[in-house]
């Protein structure tokens, strides 16, 4: 089953419209959103029963905080997989606590912190590359690579589900590279999810065809493009 994951980013406890990125400009999500009309992360899930959950902790990615306690709630409610900006193990343990399933970002994570996390929860760890304008964006040399390279690379290690993270694409539904994507699904041995872009339902249908096991979607959803049931 083509997996269609709802992605709730979360700052100050409320739900925010990322776009690009640029967090200093996020805004309410209830400001933009055609379905909802609270920014609520609770509100917002009983609202619209989503399936699968990718949640963002914004601050605890930006290190002013947590949102830890409404985590632990969602987790109650409905399957979630948490970027929680992990860059230790006791990052790791902790989103494993409260989400049952802990995305590493290339943004945060270290190469030895991928073994180590994969090593200790196998296929339960998520990682995600997180791409801006083309590169990999990090501060780990060894994940200073061509994207294809790095998801070669991670094929060594017993992660779940591998994300396309597209940041310069999030909240812009402004469609796929569908060549890159084939690529991507060519040189990997794992689930692979795409973030940011997605347009619609057509741009759904091209990612099953080319091997793509999932997307995460938000704007696409709130803006009335993908029907709700998608995602429910």
């Amino acid at each position: 089953m083509f997996r269609i994951i709802f992605v709730l980013d979360i700052l100050n406890g409320k739900v925010v419209h990322a776009v690009k990125g640029e967090r200093e400009k996020y805004g309410p999500i209830h400001n933009f959103s055609t379905v909802c009309e609270s920014s609520d992360p609770l509100h917002i899930v009983d609202e619209l029963s989503p399936r699968e959950l990718y949640i963002a902790d914004l601050d605890r990615l930006e290190g002013s905080g947590n949102n830890d306690k409404v985590v632990k709630q969602l987790g109650w409610k409905t399957s979630l997989m948490l970027d929680c900006g992990a860059s230790t193990m006791d990052d790791v343990h902790l989103g494993q606590e409260l989400a049952g399933s802990v995305v590493l970002g290339t943004e945060t994570a270290t190469l030895e912190l991928v073994e180590s996390a994969s090593n200790f929860y196998p296929r339960s760890i998520n990682m995600s590359i997180d791409i801006k304008a083309g590169q990999i964006l990090t501060h780990e040399p060894a994940f200073k690579l061509p994207p294809i390279e790095l998801i070669q690379l991670l094929n060594s290690y017993d992660i779940n589900d591998l994300i396309i993270l597209e940041l310069s694409k999030v909240g812009t539904s402004s469609g796929i590279n569908t060549e890159f994507l084939e690529q991507v699904v060519d040189h990997s041995d794992h689930n692979i999810l795409l973030g940011g872009g997605i347009k619609d339902t057509d741009d759904i249908s091209h990612l099953k065809d080319i091997g793509l096991e999932g997307v995460l979607v938000a704007t696409a959803v709130h803006n009335g493009a993908l029907p709700l049931d998608l995602i429910q």
